[in-house]
């Protein structure tokens, strides 16, 4: 079944409220998929890559990675601990950092990267994952996220959504694709490597690797349509966008509220009812196909 919610900023007055807005809106959507959790932030962070990065060790010596990491870069490497990970930051582009991290340690995965996204997500319910990893003490100005209800594939953190397959990307998904894997060949054809069996990452990917092909993203979700069949809502964002778009048939839930200070999505109306001046809001259901886009 799966919860999406999302939030996108319009005032700053409201950037400090963006990580507990976006706990209270997850939480709300608990019932719809017990089995695990995450969310995107987006905070401004200047000329530097920010990395997300988790460890399966406990215990893991993440002193020692960065001291290593700023080896293999030849430049200096920030750190601050997340929870069981971590965010590292470096001027380095993302796919450079990405390269350095996996020859440093192979065993570190990488779970998002860009200047101003950063992806938590684990097993367990949405609370959880929002207090293991401080999410209602965070700021920003936009933020997606997702609980899941498992029917593709396994429950793991790998397997959580927002997938995040490139600088500042992020997916999440309710709903199922159907010809997931044969497209999925394709994107391997073309040489895109993937983490999981999720059928999400490869509607992910696909949109990835149309707007690295020089595609807007409104294009890129059309491409996207196009090209795989399935019953969604998708809610995807990148650095300075945020979209919303549902399939031809409509049939799985999404609302949007917006008002002069947000725009915000969710699967259901309770997980928007607690937003500061909701009553004022245009309040609706996104339309079959329609692409709703909006961006800072």
């Amino acid at each position: 079944m799966c919860g999406i919610v999302g939030i996108h900023l319009r005032n700053p007055a409201l950037e400090p409220e963006l990580g507990i807005l976006t706990t209270r809106m997850l939480e709300a959507m608990t019932e719809r998929g017990p089995d695990s959790a995450g969310i995107a932030l987006y905070e401004a962070n200047g000329a530097e890559t920010k990395v997300t990065v988790r460890s399966p060790l406990d215990g893991y010596d993440w002193d020692q990675f960065v001291e290593r990491l700023s080896e293999e870069l030849q430049t200096s490497v920030g750190i601050r601990r997340t929870g069981p990970g971590a965010v590292v930051t470096m001027e380095t582009g993302g796919k450079k950092a990405a390269t350095a991290i996996a020859a440093v340690d192979p065993s570190i995965r990488v779970v998002s990267r860009g200047h101003a996204v950063e992806v938590f997500k684990d097993v367990g319910t949405p609370r959880q994952i929002c207090d293991r990893y401080g999410i209602p003490n965070r700021g920003g100005y936009q933020a997606v996220g997702h609980t899941r209800m498992a029917t593709e594939s396994a429950v793991t953190t790998e397997h959580s959504h927002p997938f995040s397959p490139d600088d500042d990307i992020c997916l999440v998904h309710n709903g199922s694709f159907s010809n997931y894997y044969t497209i999925r060949r394709d994107l391997e054809d073309e040489g895109v490597e993937f983490v999981t069996d999720n059928d999400s990452e490869v509607a992910a990917r696909w949109i990835a690797l149309e707007i690295e092909r020089g595609a807007d993203l409104g294009a890129a979700l059309e491409s996207m349509m196009e090209a795989m069949d399935g019953f969604y809502t998708l809610l995807v964002s990148t650095r300075h966008e945020f979209a919303v778009v549902r399939d031809a048939f409509a049939c799985k839930p999404a609302v949007i509220a917006e008002t002069d200070d947000y725009v915000a999505m969710a699967s259901e109306y309770r997980a928007l009812a607690e937003l500061p001046g909701i009553e004022e809001a245009e309040v609706f259901e996104p339309m079959p196909e329609d692409i709703h886009l909006w961006s800072r």
